[in-house]
């Protein structure tokens, strides 16, 4: 047996960048004194989500990756706490900026760096003109607690990054997320119910559990806005719902998985003993 409690945290952010890490490390130590391992924390958390417009002022925004305050600070506080801690953050190396993760061990330890792959441009989500596309590949780390897998919002609408993930050994998947209604001109749409099927989709066809952590509240850019719609959410092994947030929430939410057990479960399904990789050569091409 070898229980592990994920947990998700959900917040508004605002402006003012001290209180947005005030309001994530408060909600990391509510998860950690609720049991919690492993803590999951919303996409570029430290902000806003300034990628509703293109504003090369925004730039001023990035940091590089080694001695990193934010994520030095969050190592801190997991440290202190015992407990995992994904940090994302917004990168600059060099003349490039990404949109990435570090991934912090329940010792403080930085293990590594994931650079986001999937990058979105549309209406409100100009991730484009910020963004290059991640040259990390897809990471997955030994911590104190076992083998986890991240992506970073976009990435959890492709199902080859969740599989290539669990093919390198994760026993299960994080993401954090912003992603709320779509602004004009789209027409209306609101996604969250196709945000979690898709990703209760990874956890049933990988058979572990999916942890998603999205912002919440309403802001506004220079020419609309986005209101986050939330619904922070754990999954099981076969895709259902174990714990949610609502819309509105801030909070957290927690749940327990015997990883062993999971293990056991994925291997008697066959899922991955019954993979066909011979055939799966259009999976490299852009289309026939």
């Amino acid at each position: 047996m070898r229980n592990v409690t994920f947990a998700a945290t959900q917040f508004a952010s605002s402006p003012d960048s001290r209180a947005n890490i005030a309001k994530a490390k408060k909600r990391v130590r509510e998860a950690a004194a609720q049991g919690a391992n492993v803590v999951l924390v919303q996409e570029l958390f430290e902000t806003r989500y300034f990628c509703q417009d293109q504003n090369p002022e925004h730039f001023k925004l990035a940091s590089e990756f080694e001695g990193n305050a934010l994520v030095d600070e969050m190592a801190a506080q997991a440290r202190e706490l015992g407990v995992v801690l994904p940090v994302s953050f917004f990168e600059r190396a060099g003349h490039a900026h990404f949109n990435s993760l570090a991934l912090v061990d329940a010792d403080g330890a930085i293990l590594g760096l994931y650079r986001k792959s999937h990058i979105p441009a549309g209406p409100g989500y100009q991730e484009k003109f910020y963004f290059t596309p991640g040259d990390t590949g897809f990471r997955v780390w030994r911590t104190r607690f076992g083998m986890f897998g991240c992506g970073i919002c976009w990435d959890q609408w492709f199902p080859e990054a969740a599989r290539a993930m669990a093919l390198q050994g994760a026993e299960a998947l994080l993401y954090p997320t912003a992603i709320g209604t779509e602004p004009a001109p789209a027409p209306p749409l609101d996604s969250r119910d196709h945000w979690r099927r898709v990703m209760q989709g990874h956890a049933a066809a990988n058979c572990m559990p999916l942890v998603a952590s999205n912002r919440t509240g309403t802001e506004r850019g220079e020419a609309g806005e986005i209101t986050f719609y939330g619904s922070s959410f754990i999954a099981d092994a076969t895709g259902a719902l174990v714990a949610e947030l609502g819309r509105e929430d801030e909070g957290v939410i927690v749940a327990t998985f015997d990883l062993d057990e999971v293990a056991r479960a994925r291997a008697s399904w066959g899922l991955f003993r019954d993979r066909r990789p011979d055939l799966y050569d259009p999976l490299t091409k852009h289309g026939a």
